[in-house]
């Protein structure tokens, strides 16, 4: 490692110091162009998504799974990804009403329950007294 001159060194602790923030995602340096094609990129998959859902859901499913969206924005784009995958799969062959919305998100919910558990620890020894 002596043999190295200092400025291959350097050179090399630059190397490493990119690689590091590259894999953080810290200090990409993109072009506008990249980015503006990656934001576009993005925008139509979005457009795409809401259009395929815009056939697929009745417009009170959809008011309804907007509703979701504001509160837990996650379950919403869980539940629309089930819906997705279920007509991509030939497996939903009418628009999916507010019922069947609420029946499918009732059994999101029953898969994914919490189950929520307390457990009480009490110190014996500050508790028992027997002087």
């Amino acid at each position: 490692m002596e043999r190295l001159a200092d400025p291959e060194l350097e050179a090399i602790r630059q190397r490493r110091m990119q690689e590091l923030m590259a894999q953080r995602g810290v200090g990409t340096q993109q072009s506008p162009e990249q980015q503006n094609a990656q934001e576009d990129a993005k925008r139509d998959a979005e457009e795409r998504r809401q259009m395929m859902l815009t056939q697929i859901l009745s417009p009170e499913a959809r008011e309804r799974l907007s509703r979701i969206a504001l509160v837990k924005p996650e379950k919403a784009r869980g539940v629309e990804d089930v819906v997705l995958r279920a007509a991509s799969m030939g497996q939903i062959v009418e628009k999916v009403s507010e019922e069947k919305l609420i029946s499918l998100l009732e059994q999101i919910n029953t898969q994914t329950a919490k189950q929520t558990r307390v457990t009480i620890q009490r110190r014996r020894n500050v508790l028992e007294d027997d002087d």
